[in-house]
């Protein structure tokens, strides 16, 4: 039965992420990118400049642009970034990380218009919250003959939030990367639900639930504040010790883009398979690069909707810059420690490869790599929890046309899930 499931999954899973999703994906980015005149490039240094500002102006908006920013980032980083690039790097080659950098590229143009428009057509609830986001502006963009599908998405996004990204996803890899530091050999299990689990497993279940019921119940503000203190750090500890990295092996470099280049466009195949490689590079990287900076996804804008700020384009300009810090950033550090240590190619899976790259790559005893690179996962992950329980919360307040006690009640039921999540395989 589970095989079955599986197999239909994956089905699914190749359809949607075929060529036709992939040029629809780039088309869309190219659009946005020809119709803004570069925008993502002409306008960079003033983007900085806003997130250094760190303004709050308007009469509308619960937290500030940086905050605002913060929580999207928290959903955003996770562990698509550790996980996901590895993964890419593994099915598709080294070629994945170009199409990675080509589809943020093309994306920051997506994410500046659609966090832009959440801000113009976001709502003022009745207990003066703010509430915006894809849905608010399918509805009042588009007209109401779009309603279907503006529901559609927010019936889909509480779905993601409680059942995939938000939840089991992440808490299995903060569990798992804790069973591989403390337990890699399940020495000591405990029984439970009629099956032996690590007890590494279940106390840090346990904990991390007690810390996103903590945060979460506290709503928006609570979240972002965490987020605000926690993204800056995690990213800047990642990037270090990946930046340690590419330092200790510079001279690795240059053979690394051009290998990077070549397995991108199918150069490194044999006779006859270079079409055939250059789109599973594609598709993997393209692919991995959307689940990892969610350009286009339509998640970001309900975070920016509730940023304190007159001026649309000027949240927009903020927000794009969540897909140039996670994927031209952080993926980047991840993909270049594996291209140049190798790790790709080694027969490892998931975290394993990333984890096997820092310990190759950093000149550091292999239990202390390790253990770095748990620390990252597991913030990586639990911002991510954080951020997919504000965006599944908006859709369902969305859904319910505001029944705001229905929504505190999904926070318990989002917060079982955190529970029961490390005993889901």
């Amino acid at each position: 039965m589970l095989e079955a499931i599986s197999n239909v999954l994956t089905t699914v899973d190749d359809l949607v992420w075929g060529i036709p999703l992939i040029v629809l994906i780039l088309s869309a980015g190219i659009f946005l990118t020809i119709r803004l005149k570069g925008l993502q490039i002409m306008k960079l240094p003033h983007a900085i400049r806003l997130i250094r500002a760190n303004e709050k102006s308007g009469e509308h908006g619960e937290v500030s642009s940086f905050a605002a920013l913060c929580t999207a980032l928290s959903a955003t980083i996770g562990t698509g970034n550790i996980v996901g690039v590895a993964t890419a790097l593994v099915a598709g080659g080294p070629g994945a990380l170009l199409w990675m950098w080509i589809a943020a590229l093309l994306g920051t143009a997506t994410k500046y218009s659609e966090c832009l428009l959440a801000v113009k057509y976001r709502v003022v609830a009745e207990d003066g919250h703010i509430i915006g986001g894809p849905f608010y502006y399918i509805e009042k963009g588009m007209g109401e003959k779009w309603k279907w599908l503006a529901k559609i998405f927010a019936f889909f996004g509480v779905g993601v939030g409680l059942f995939g990204i938000g939840t089991f996803t992440q808490v299995n890899g903060i569990t798992s990367a804790v069973k591989n530091f403390f337990d890699p050999d399940s020495t000591t299990t405990i029984h439970l639900f009629g099956m032996d689990y690590s007890i590494a497993v279940v106390i840090a279940g346990i904990i991390l639930t007690i810390c996103v019921a903590l945060v979460i119940i506290g709503g928006l503000k609570r979240i972002s504040t965490v987020a605000s203190v926690i993204v800056p750090f995690m990213a800047v500890l990642y990037v270090v010790a990946a930046l340690v990295i590419l330092i200790c092996n510079i001279t690795k470099i240059p053979a690394a883009i051009v290998l990077i280049v070549q397995s991108a466009f199918g150069l490194k195949a044999a006779a006859g398979g270079m079409m055939g490689a250059m789109i599973v590079a594609m598709q993997k990287g393209i692919a991995r690069g959307i689940f990892s900076n969610e350009a286009g996804l339509g998640s970001a804008p309900i975070a920016a909707a509730a940023a304190q700020v007159q001026e649309p384009a000027k949240q927009g300009l903020v927000s794009m810059m969540g897909t140039i810090i996670d994927t031209l950033v952080i993926c980047t550090m991840t993909g270049l420690s594996i291209v140049i240590t190798g790790t790709w190619d080694m027969g490892l899976e998931g975290v394993a490869v990333t984890t096997k790259a820092f310990q190759l790559g950093l000149p550091l005893p292999d239990m202390v790599c390790s253990f770095i690179l748990m620390i990252c996962l597991i913030f990586f992950a639990f911002t991510t929890i954080l951020g997919w329980d504000y965006y599944s919360e908006k859709c369902l307040e969305y859904l319910s046309g505001g029944n705001m006690r229905l929504v505190k009640g999904y926070r318990w039921v989002y917060i079982l899930a955190i529970f029961i999540g490390p005993f889901m395989t």
